[in-house]
């Protein structure tokens, strides 16, 4: 049992890093669409810079990460097989299955964005941010509640953390455009 604590620690570091490494992935992407506003040779530089940093931070930490994080919590299930007759650790997993979505659709704007055929505005991707601050929310809560009446009072919170969040992009968006005036 004592393996089971060490791949733990193990997949706990490395949900925190995939998860930082996916939260600064989305900043890049931002600033990388809003370098379109600027003009040359500012333009080309900036882009350049986002689109090394944007594929560094994916092969170095994102998928590296993700890939770990994934290994360590199956390595938990297969020592504590007990853990997939919890309906909570279904809810977890349906989570993390959304949550392997929305890396995979990352890397895809990465590819996108390098070939300048990515047209969200730095908007939508702040919103698209906040998706992945929503499913590490819900993970952490379906996780340390368990309890069945918890998670889904959890839920109802994440629901409510969700629209906050999302006023709060629009706040930003609003202010910025106020400033730029």
């Amino acid at each position: 049992m004592e393996a089971y604590f060490y791949i733990k620690a193990t997949h706990i570091v490395f949900v925190i890093s995939w998860m930082a490494g996916l939260f600064y992935l989305l900043s890049l992407f931002i600033y990388h669409t809003e370098a379109n506003d600027k003009l040359e040779p500012e333009k080309s530089v900036l882009k350049a810079q986002f689109t090394k940093m944007e594929s560094t931070l994916w092969k170095i930490i994102c998928q590296p990460a993700m890939i770990i994080s994934l290994l360590a919590g199956l390595s938990m299930l297969h020592l504590n097989p007990g853990l997939l007759q919890m309906d909570w650790m279904w809810v977890k997993l349906a989570f993390v299955f959304g949550l392997l979505i929305y890396h995979f659709v990352c890397g895809r704007i990465i590819i996108r964005l390098r070939n300048n055929q990515y047209n969200w505005s730095s908007f939508k991707l702040r919103l698209w941010r906040e998706l992945a601050t929503i499913f590490m929310i819900a993970i952490v809560f379906v996780v340390i509640l368990k309890n069945t009446l918890d998670w889904i009072y959890g839920l109802v919170g994440i629901m409510g953390i969700a629209l906050i969040i999302m006023l709060a992009v629009k706040l930003y968006k609003k202010y910025r455009e106020n400033r730029g005036q």
